[in-house]
């Protein structure tokens, strides 16, 4: 075992050669978007980003499908389960089985097995005093969907976040594999300040975000301003706000969206300034323009994270 739960990495890796290790992760969760098509998307999407954050590639999924009895039709779970297939195909992954239970809460995922390079493992700790941050996708996905929960999302600020939802991370693991990254993790449940506490308390430092160069969704600031908090992101705040110092000088609808709970969120990657302006060249010339170095990381402090 070379990587297990003692840093709350983002999966588990277990070595079978010098040159060959299995990379393993899990994850499912109820509906976020109404059409059962793009929930096994956006759901499949989510279950591999661990393997993407961590340098390694999906080759194999089982699916997890929780399911009532009565009450819904078959084609809905049929158009989930195609969706998890495409994007499963997407990723150059093969569904090989998986698992149902009767619940009287629908829901989806993945188990996800795919490999990795042992001496290639981007770890969520070892970050470094003067590396720059980058963030790969923006942030809101909860507050936008909170919103189209309640009717008040408009439709352009939900196909944006479908689209960010619903992107592999593939592409942006494979950039950061060319240069010496030296710690790096997805932003979904517990939001950019959740898992960037983890990154730093892990690796003995501070991050220190400009809240000016946040990346946000189309309509997320708007949303939260109108009180499209979600649930997560108050128990978010409430967990990491202790361990977080917010300038008095940043808004609170910013500052909620720093720890909004992301679902298929982007990677937060810590490297040399150097190596961070040329890996953010990459992505934007690859078609990522919503990639953006946000922060930096500092020698320990009183907090772990600081929002600027």
């Amino acid at each position: 075992m070379l990587v297990g739960i003692s840093t709350g990495d983002d999966a588990g890796v277990y070595r079978l050669n010098p040159d060959l290790a299995v990379v393993n992760t899990v994850d499912f969760f109820t509906p976020v978007v109404d059409d059962p098509y793009t929930f096994g998307q956006v759901a499949a999407a989510n279950a591999m980003s661990d393997i993407y954050a961590m340098g390694g590639k999906p080759l194999t999924a089982l699916n997890i499908v929780c399911w009532p009895q009565s009450g819904l039709p078959g084609a809905m779970l049929t158009e989930i389960l195609r969706g998890g297939a495409d994007k499963a195909q997407e990723a150059g992954a093969v569904i090989v089985g998986g698992h149902s239970v009767a619940d009287e809460e629908v829901k989806y995922g993945m188990a996800v097995t795919g490999v990795i390079n042992p001496g290639r493992i981007v770890r969520n700790v070892g970050a470094k005093p003067g590396d720059a941050l980058i963030l790969t996708k923006p942030l809101g996905t909860g507050v936008l969907m909170t919103a189209f929960k309640r009717d008040r999302l408009p439709e352009d600020f939900y196909a944006a976040a479908v689209k960010s939802m619903v992107e592999l991370n593939a592409a942006a693991s494979a950039a950061m594999l060319k240069y010496r990254v030296h710690a790096a993790t997805d932003i979904t449940g517990f939001g950019l300040v959740g898992h960037a506490a983890g990154m730093a308390e892990g690796s003995g430092v501070r991050l220190v975000f400009e809240e000016s160069d946040l990346p946000l969704l189309p309509g997320a600031l708007e949303m939260c301003r109108a009180g499209m908090i979600p649930g997560g992101g108050k128990r978010n705040r409430e967990y990491y706000g202790p361990r977080t110092r917010v300038s008095d000088e940043i808004a609170d609808a910013m500052a909620d969206l720093a720890f909004d709970p992301q679902t298929s969120g982007g990677l937060l990657i810590a490297l040399t300034e150097a190596d961070a302006t040329a890996l953010l060249a990459d992505l934007q010339q690859a078609g990522n323009l919503d990639a953006a170095i946000v922060g930096r990381v500092e020698k320990p402090g009183d907090v772990l994270i600081e929002l600027v």
